[in-house]
């Protein structure tokens, strides 16, 4: 049997004339689909939950029982139109239209439609913003600030804030690290990036020493979460209540750090990731290794992290030179 014989209950495949499919509401095809790519493409659980976020909003908008089938080019466009409405960014907006176009793909593959409405709709422009990093000074204040507030769990948060300077990890990466993928010494990592694929990360001289003055404390407080007590709680960052910590758990976290009772300059955990490129490449490290060490697909992705080194020469040549700006 093939996968489209398995995956489509009703039509084997999109030759066969439109009657001989059977009609399917809105939500039942879309919990198909996040199905297929959860369990057929093995995408990750992150990318499926995002996907399900921006499907949510088709549903709603055209409602859960309308016929797939039913559903054309105006209609996406409407639900453009009312995302825009509510003020949703290009960005989001982008990302619902490339799940829409997934999942319109999937149906028309599948005989759920005999038209594709879906490749008529065009992304939105996006402005160009330069990624938002932290200097040297900021990002090691920033590391200082749990033991000078003692905002939460000191140990933990200096750890965290260490390893995702010192490794460039994604927030969903650092939450997911597992003891067995740490290496005995504590300077490298396996973890597991976008589209599952792993990658060596490393953690310098601080970002160890932080971590094992963590793991020491959590022991104590937690010995029935580490593996030596036999606890099946193998992430290695948990929350104040000894379970795993949560992508959620660290933007608290560090949304309480960087707030007014911290260094009252907002910071997101992927602001670590943007800092450690810029500082890499800022100090003459190869691109390609750059964008090995971040876990990118492509390296243009890398690249724009070259424009942000740019800018902050600019910015320090204006500041220091002592003839710029300035008439004779």
């Amino acid at each position: 049997m093939s996968e489209t014989d398995e995956l489509s209950p009703s039509c084997g495949n999109d030759r066969m004339p439109e009657s001989k499919c059977e009609r399917i509401g809105l939500s039942e095809a879309c919990d198909e689909y996040l199905l297929y790519i959860g369990n057929v493409r093995g995408l990750s659980e992150n990318t499926v939950a995002g996907y399900r976020e921006d499907l949510s909003h088709l549903i709603e908008m055209v409602g859960e029982n309308r016929p797939v089938d039913e559903i054309g080019i105006m209609d996406l466009r409407g639900c453009v139109g009312r995302l825009s409405q509510k003020k949703y960014s290009a960005t989001s907006i982008n990302r619902f239209i490339a799940a829409v176009r997934g999942f319109m793909s999937y149906c028309r593959k599948f005989g759920r439609i005999v038209n594709n409405p879906a490749l008529e709709l065009k992304s939105l422009k996006v402005p160009k913003h330069l990624p938002k990093f932290m200097t040297q000074a900021e990002v090691d204040r920033l590391c200082m600030e749990p033991k000078e507030n003692g905002l939460l769990w000191e140990k933990r948060d200096r750890a965290l804030f260490e390893m995702l300077y010192s490794s460039g990890c994604r927030v969903s990466e650092i939450v997911n690290l597992k003891f067995q993928d740490m290496s005995s010494d504590l300077s490298s990592a396996i973890v597991t990036g976008k589209g599952n694929k792993d990658r060596r990360v490393y953690f310098e001289s601080d970002a160890r020493e932080a971590l094992s003055a963590y793991l020491e404390e959590r022991d104590r407080l937690f010995p029935q979460s580490s593996l030596k007590g036999g606890f099946p709680v193998s992430n290695v960052f948990l929350n104040c209540k000894g379970t795993a910590l949560t992508d959620n758990g660290v933007r608290y976290i560090l949304s309480r750090y960087t707030g007014p009772e911290g260094t009252n300059r907002h910071m997101s955990p992927h602001a670590f990731r943007h800092t450690f490129a810029t500082a890499m490449l800022s100090n003459g490290a190869d691109i390609r290794m750059v964008q090995e060490m971040l876990g990118h697909s492509s390296i243009s992705t890398t690249q724009r992290y070259t424009h942000v080194s740019t800018e902050r020469l600019k910015e320090v040549y204006a500041q220091a030179f002592p003839h710029s700006g300035k008439k004779d």
